[in-house]
């Protein structure tokens, strides 16, 4: 199975990054189911690509028979058994190796065509941790990273992770599915973190400890790393846009990973999430978005 044999995407998980998954991928051509058991995540899913290809369309950057076609070739269920007749499926559920590995299990079941690459959108999980749960059987070798971007329509980049097990095929055929939905894909080795989040964590992490030391106020912080490094967004916004508890998570992985406790999240960081304050998705993290 070639990438231009790839006519329906599964999309497992309807968040922002699932969500951003299907709607590059239906612009691309391509129809796509997207699984989600929460009825909620369904509802904002749908109401968010009507949001973002409406705005498409005001802006030029789309014609309304595009963005029309485009919201057709998305569907959604809340069972996993109505992905069965996709030709690739893309992992974009919670960051928790225990809950991907029972999914993927499951999906080695589902689909026994050792042609259906099972992809993952995870951005610091282990891919040949992953791939071992589905088995001998379940041909591991079609297990890889496909992690994209957030926001998935407008960052360009796809990390294409392969695992140790991952066949050169496989690494292949997501680059260029990857070109296909218009993204620019970069491989990068199964390692903590991989290149993204192995970098992107600790200037993080450093950022909250020059706050919890008193070096500057969390706006200067900011502010001097954009102006001084044309970054678009300061670690300190940044890390409110991740998500504080999601940071946490990935320095885990990367301190477990390398066996470093450099790694380890600040404990700046560590108070903000157990007081709630998780960043945008609570209204609050190191800034507050409820004014």
């Amino acid at each position: 199975m070639s990438t231009t044999d790839v006519k329906t995407l599964g999309v497992i998980g309807a968040g922002q990054m699932g969500g951003g998954i299907a709607l590059v991928a239906a612009q691309a051509g391509i129809a796509v189911v997207v699984q989600d058991a929460f009825p909620g995540a369904i509802d904002k899913c749908k109401a968010l690509h009507k949001k973002l290809l409406d705005r498409a369309v005001e802006k030029g950057r789309a014609t309304r028979e595009d963005a029309d076609a485009a919201l057709q070739r998305i569907t959604f269920t809340q069972a996993l058994d109505d992905l069965k007749g996709a030709d690739w499926v893309v992992e974009a559920i919670v960051e928790d190796a225990q809950v991907k590995a029972d999914l993927f299990k499951k999906l080695a079941q589902m689909f026994p065509d050792e042609r259906v690459v099972l992809a993952t959108n995870t951005s610091s999980i282990s891919i040949t941790q992953i791939a071992a749960s589905v088995g001998a059987e379940g041909k591991p070798q079609r297990v890889v990273g496909m992690h994209f971007f957030n926001p998935v329509p407008v960052m360009a980049l796809v990390e294409v992770i392969k695992g140790l097990q991952t066949s050169e095929d496989v690494v292949q055929r997501t680059v260029a599915l990857a070109e296909r939905m218009g993204k620019t894909p970069l491989a990068a080795n199964d390692r903590p973190g991989f290149v993204s989040n192995r970098v992107l964590m600790p200037m993080i992490n450093e950022a909250f400890y020059a706050l919890m030391e008193g070096v500057a106020e969390p706006e200067a912080i900011d502010g001097i790393m954009k102006l001084g490094c044309n970054f678009p967004m300061g670690p300190l916004r940044l890390a409110d846009f991740i998500g504080l508890d999601t940071c946490i998570h990935i320095m885990d992985v990367l301190a477990d990973g390398l066996n470093n406790d450099r790694y380890r999240a600040c404990p700046l960081l560590k108070q903000y999430v157990t007081a709630g304050r998780l960043g945008d998705k609570s209204g609050r993290g190191v800034y507050d978005y409820t004014k």
